[in-house]
């Protein structure tokens, strides 16, 4: 066959391509079933399965088979925005008063410490490698986020127990609730403060930026609490599930909605909304429980349609200097920062030395963090050139925790062995 037979052979299958893939049912089914095999291709390979998720998005987007055009990731934001709602309010509920008064303070302290460490840290080393100070820090608030699924399957293989494991879980569980709080805070400061740059003129911008934010979380924080209550209120003496299910749902479609239309943040709103719900009344654990089944096809779709953002066009030499520096900055930082907690609070050396080696799993949080640069409507309303950097921020992030994906594993499983044995 001859260059121009092939030529003629591939045009009706892109003519195809493109027909279908402009229809969003057509993109959400094969994003999720491509999804599920790479998926589960990854797990045989003994590799997470969001690793095979976001290499489903990246083979489907227009980086390599443009199955998925770049047009579509706007008619499918509503995903992300309802998977962002969905995971605040998850990890919303690591706020339980009586889970964190079970692990005590000491784990509150290894998380705050551990996190104020990530922060400087990666906020320095990127600095120091030519990074704004404002992208640096947004950045570093991402890193603290760790991965607890994968954290949780190599505790399950391993069979382990013993004190090492219960702060383990007990961190590992507070710490993305933590990072979520710093990163939303931070983001909140970030755009307000491009926002004031724009439209005001040196001397006033400060003042707007403090208004701004104030407004933002003060608003964003009293529509969690309504959120969570009415949420409560509904669930409250309800034994039927579904019932409870559509409520839930439906309250969480609300105050996503309310967030991004009033420019608030969508990730306090939500982390507000888990954490008045978890804390109101014991029986709300159910509430969480009925969510499981519903949220499986929505955080694969959400992290395959990570995949399609993956631009590596974006990546100039310097970005990726710093997304080499991040990973390493990330590490140091983690590892550091856990075992100055753990010596803050007395814990034994075998803890402090490798429980922070159990803390570098990098995926689902930091990738929801990542994609509110581009999904908060208040990032469209900035100059091109902002737009295309946060963007370019999110590919940075990717790359990490692919790279993540495929180390954080092998250390979180040596540093768990190491733990355990040594407490013997």
């Amino acid at each position: 066959m001859n260059h121009g037979d092939a030529g003629s052979a591939i045009h009706p299958l892109a003519a195809l391509r493109d027909l279908l893939g402009g229809h969003p049912l057509f993109a959400i089914g094969i994003l999720l079933f491509v999804g599920f095999l790479l998926a589960k291709l990854a797990a045989r390979l003994r590799l997470p399965e969001i690793t095979g998720f976001i290499v489903a998005g990246i083979l489907m987007g227009e980086t390599v088979s443009g199955i998925i055009p770049r047009t579509m990731s706007g008619e499918l934001s509503l995903v992300t925005e309802i998977a962002l709602g969905l995971i605040a309010l998850t990890v919303g509920a690591e706020f339980y008063g009586a889970k964190l008064k079970r692990h005590g303070r000491g784990i509150v302290v290894i998380a705050i410490v551990q996190s104020v460490f990530t922060l400087v840290i990666v906020t320095a080393s990127l600095t120091l490698a030519g990074l704004g100070i404002v992208y640096a820090v947004l950045l570093a608030s991402i890193a603290g986020a760790t991965a607890p699924a994968a954290t949780v399957a190599i505790v399950q293989a391993a069979r382990a127990r013993g004190p090492f494991v219960d702060h383990l879980y007990g961190l590992v569980a507070l710490d993305d609730a933590v990072s979520l709080g710093v990163f939303a805070v931070a983001f909140t400061v970030v755009v307000a403060w491009f926002t004031a740059s724009a439209g005001a003129s040196g001397g006033g911008s400060s003042l707007a930026v403090a208004v701004t934010v104030a407004y933002q979380l003060a608003a964003s924080v009293a529509t969690g609490l309504a959120g969570g209550w009415v949420i409560h209120r509904f669930a409250r003496g309800r034994s039927n599930s579904h019932e409870s299910l559509i409520t839930t749902v439906g309250v969480v479609f609300l105050t996503t909605a309310i967030a991004f239309v009033f420019d608030l943040n969508v990730l306090v709103t939500n982390l507000v909304a888990g954490a008045l719900l978890i804390n109101l009344s014991a029986q709300n654990h159910r509430v969480f429980r009925y969510l499981e089944p519903f949220t499986p096809p929505i955080f694969a779709l959400f992290f395959v349609l990570a995949g399609t953002e993956f631009q590596p066009g974006l990546l100039t030499p310097h970005l990726i200097v710093i997304a080499a520096v991040y990973v390493v900055a990330r590490a140091v930082a983690k590892v550091t920062g856990v075992y100055v907690g753990c010596r803050a609070v007395g814990l034994a050396s075998p803890i402090r030395r490798n429980l922070g080696l159990c803390m570098l799993p990098h995926a689902g949080v930091a990738i929801g963090m990542a994609l509110l640069f581009v999904a908060a409507p208040a990032t469209q309303s900035l100059a091109a050139a902002e737009r295309e950097l946060f963007l370019a921020l999110t590919n940075v992030v990717l790359v990490s925790v692919f790279v993540y994906e495929l180390i954080g594993p092998f250390v979180a499983r040596r540093g768990l062995l190491r733990g355990v044995g040594g407490e013997v």
